[in-house]
């Protein structure tokens, strides 16, 4: 459960071996469960944390996200040290403990189906996205065309329209509203002329 995982401990924390990991290549990254973490916001989220991954000698995360994980994984690295001083202090571990976890390695990588980071072609979640979006569009497409009617599908991205785009030109689209390119004033006749030719 991400952050949530760390925090909360317990069988939240265990090791993947064949059996758990068997059948789930066709599946969603999210297989491993993915959450929202107020706590971790916090230092006394992360102390726990902390306590947690040294409790099962971690001392390597690899964090896959957006901007909120990955900047949670940057203030998690740089106060490793002080987490680990203050556990000593309050007698949660000891003084070895503490030197043999000492150092904190963090691989971080770019999850966001919205492809909205810079220095990469596609981050991860993005080709499945536009995958599940296509299939999406094949689907209603015949209906919109038995029915004669006009569909209207709202992707997700965010800030980003890379998804909508890209779904766009692939399937043809007669309109399209990307936030990059807000629509100008008088665009709903112009739409309508072209829905209508």
């Amino acid at each position: 459960q991400g952050y949530e995982g760390l925090v909360e401990g317990g069988d939240n924390i265990k090791q993947a071996n064949w059996l758990s990991v068997s059948n789930i290549i066709q599946l969603g990254g999210t297989v491993i469960g993915s959450a929202r973490c107020k706590a971790f916001t916090t230092r006394a989220g992360r102390l726990r944390a902390a306590r947690n991954l040294v409790e099962h000698g971690i001392t390597n995360l690899c964090v896959i996200g957006g901007d909120g994980s990955l900047t949670g994984a940057d203030i998690f690295r740089s106060e490793w040290a002080g987490l680990l001083e203050e556990l000593v202090r309050e007698g949660q571990i000891s003084e070895e403990v503490a030197r043999q976890n000492c150092r904190l390695n963090i691989v971080g990588l770019v999850g966001s189906i919205d492809n909205d980071f810079c220095g990469t072609d596609m981050t991860i979640g993005t080709d499945s996205a536009l995958h599940r979006i296509m299939e999406v569009i094949d689907a209603i497409t015949t209906t919109a065309q038995s029915h004669q009617r006009t569909f209207v599908l709202e992707v997700m991205g965010r800030h980003c329209g890379y998804l909508a785009l890209v779904s766009g030109l692939a399937s043809g689209a007669d309109w399209l509203f990307i936030p990059e390119s807000p629509p100008e004033d008088g665009w709903e006749d112009l739409m309508c002329e072209r829905l209508g030719e």
